[in-house]
């Protein structure tokens, strides 16, 4: 069966859209840590997922940012 054809059309980034991959040194990082699993073709995360606003509040968190003191308002709302 082709799973192409049961997808929508436009799924916007169409490489990995499920899991993403990072490569992090310094700041704190632990050296040879792996956080999640991905299935054997790298497509579907099957353990520990990671939103990637936490992974965007982590390195900010090692930079030495509050991620929740940044924020900018749009249309009326807050955003972080």
């Amino acid at each position: 069966m082709n799973e192409a054809r049961n997808r929508p059309k436009f799924l916007g980034r169409d490489h990995h859209p499920k899991a993403f991959s990072v490569w992090m040194a310094g700041g704190g990082i632990k050296p040879g840590i792996v956080v999640g699993k991905t299935d054997e073709l790298g497509y579907n995360v099957i353990e520990d997922p990671v939103d990637v606003h936490d992974l965007h509040a982590t390195i900010l968190h090692l930079m030495g940012l509050d991620h929740t003191k940044l924020t900018y308002r749009l249309q009326g709302r807050d955003f972080r």
